[in-house]
């Protein structure tokens, strides 16, 4: 089924959404928000640029964004997945507990804030550009990844400021040495060793499928690897000592 947005608000766009089979697509999006809030079972193209909290609380769905997308994708998200062929806003996976948000390009601030996991559901959100600044605060679980494939061109780093800020669980992978990016003390810096990158493969084999790049190329770098220092997640934050 084809849905014409461009004279819609969101809440006639779930409706045909939800109206119809499995298959949609729809066009001449315009900045409307909560398009696919809580779907399953759902194939859904969007051509042109969706609004803030696009698939949020989604359970299954899978969405194609043929363009840029705006803040809170895939805000509480559950289970399905999210894929953008294009650059992202702020707050990306707000709160999310499950599926997949992969990005062509660029994410805004505060990526995976609040991101978590529970017995088999483990979020993954991969940024194929650089994440902006608070990326994965207060990160609980799952699998946060930041591949920086444009950043030498741009001159930009990796992540901006405050990455992992509050971090107390979860993973973050970025390709990169990370010289000059400052972290927080409540986290774990290492270099991504071979198991490391065999958990890795499969979530970026998945990712350049997507997006047609080659995940053999992409694995051969360096990655920096995150996790929380479980014995001490808040001191740095709230103690002067």
């Amino acid at each position: 089924m084809m849905i014409d947005a461009k004279e819609l608000g969101y809440k006639d766009i779930n409706e045909k959404l939800r109206e119809a089979g499995s298959e949609c697509e729809i066009e001449g999006c315009l900045g409307q928000r909560f398009i696919a809030a809580g779907m399953s079972d759902k194939n859904i193209s969007i051509k042109g640029v969706p609004g803030n909290a696009l698939g949020a609380y989604l359970n299954g769905a899978t969405i194609d964004v043929f363009a840029n997308a705006q803040d809170a994708v895939g805000d509480t998200m559950n289970a399905g997945k999210i894929v953008i062929h294009g650059n992202i806003g702020d707050a990306a996976g707000y709160a999310m507990r499950g599926g997949k948000i992969f990005v062509e390009g660029d994410a805004g601030y505060r990526a995976g804030i609040h991101m978590k996991a529970y017995k088999e559901k483990v979020p993954v959100m991969v940024i194929g550009g650089c994440a902006g600044s608070f990326l994965g605060e207060y990160q609980a679980g799952g699998i946060i990844t930041v591949l920086g494939l444009d950043a030498k061109e741009k001159n930009k780093k990796i992540v901006g400021f405050f990455p992992c800020t509050g971090m107390h669980g979860g993973k973050m992978y970025l390709r990169s040495d990370c010289e000059g990016v400052q972290f927080p003390g409540q986290v774990i810096v290492s270099h991504a060793n071979g198991k490391d990158l065999e958990e890795l493969r499969p979530i970026l084999e998945e990712y350049c499928k997507e997006f047609d790049l080659d995940a053999e190329e992409i694995l051969d770098a360096e990655f920096t690897v995150l996790t929380p220092d479980s014995k001490n997640p808040y001191k740095q934050m709230y103690v002067a000592n």
